[in-house]
């Protein structure tokens, strides 16, 4: 049995840091990715991001969210734009669906293929901090294009309700 669980490995080598996603990527690792930004935003000597989905079967909109939050974090610290390397025409198409292609380089075959990489472990959350990762996920997603801004307008509203009730009691 093909183990599908979402995984995320990292390596940085020489000023380039890559970032691969494996299995089907969902909120769960959104707290993961949230790390990896913040790292990524201090990380000294910095040149090149570099996201690798190949092997990955889905990436849930939460996920993607957070991929857009990883670039920008980046965003004026490395000298070109993150990019995503992804083969896969689903996953190409949904990026460019998303509006990806204005903060990333998307291709399908990287320049080079990176040194070892080496797993993340995944940071649990609660429920509550992961309805926060939701939210500030769609956000940044209805930032990006148009299409995104209807798509999740409804979502984030739910979610932004169900926040103000739970902040009520």
């Amino acid at each position: 049995m093909i183990n599908n669980e979402g995984r995320i490995k990292a390596a940085f080598d020489s000023g380039v840091f890559v970032l691969k996603l494996c299995g089907d990527v969902r909120l769960t690792l959104c707290a993961t990715l949230d790390r990896q930004a913040q790292q990524l935003a201090e990380t000294p000597g910095l040149e090149t991001l570099i996201i690798d989905l190949r092997d990955t079967t889905n990436v849930d909109s939460t996920a993607l969210g957070f991929l857009a939050k990883v670039a920008m974090a980046v965003q004026g610290r490395v000298t070109e734009r993150a990019t995503i390397i992804a083969d896969n025409p689903d996953v190409r198409r949904m990026l460019d669906v998303m509006g990806f292609s204005r903060i990333f380089t998307l291709v399908e075959t990287p320049i080079t293929e990176t040194c070892e990489l080496c797993d993340l472990p995944e940071i649990p959350t609660d429920v509550e901090e992961t309805r926060q990762r939701v939210l500030e996920a769609h956000r940044i997603l209805m930032r990006l294009n148009e299409h995104n801004r209807e798509e999740f307008q409804p979502l984030v509203e739910m979610l932004e309700a169900q926040e103000a009730a739970s902040h009520g009691h």
